[in-house]
């Protein structure tokens, strides 16, 4: 059975082949996958070395977990398991850092970028005057202050 490695802390100039060349102590057996980004074609700062066994995984983390290389000291851990594709996206309530628009100052600065918009497909007129659910407490909150203000006065 294969155990996959995270290797992090990478430069984003590092080549394959000084990563294969830094592990070379490790064995020849290595399958090294460094993840680069879709537009500029650099290393995102982190790589995937696949091992044969579990002792050849902690001996590459003992090795090299912390060490320097190019300025950094290197992260290496045992990846964790890739989430399933498929499962059911997270509930539009539970989501963080509202909006559609990217690094917004006038949010806090949340970004939203990996995430699709939120876009409602019903077409009823029921279903367009209700709430948006990541508001409906905060609407509550106001329609209560406003019934208070208007009974007192």
């Amino acid at each position: 059975m294969s155990i996959r490695l995270y290797v992090g802390n990478l430069p984003k100039d590092v080549e394959r082949d000084e990563l294969q060349e830094l592990l070379k102590d490790a064995g020849d057996d290595l399958s090294i996958k460094i993840v680069t980004d879709r537009k500029t074609g650099k290393c995102r700062g982190f790589a995937f070395v696949t091992v044969e066994t579990d002792e050849e995984a902690d001996k590459i983390i003992a090795s090299y977990d912390g060490q320097a290389f190019k300025d950094a000291n290197l992260k290496v851990e045992k990846a964790q398991p890739r989430k399933k594709e498929d499962a059911a996206p997270a509930p539009v309530a539970a989501r963080s850092g509202g909006g559609r628009g990217g690094d917004s100052p006038r949010r806090g600065g949340k970004s939203t970028t990996g995430r699709a918009p939120s876009t409602s497909t019903s077409s009823s007129p029921a279903a367009s005057s209700q709430p948006d659910p990541r508001w409906a407490d905060e609407l509550a909150k106001l329609k209560q202050q406003l019934e208070a203000q208007t009974s007192n006065s």
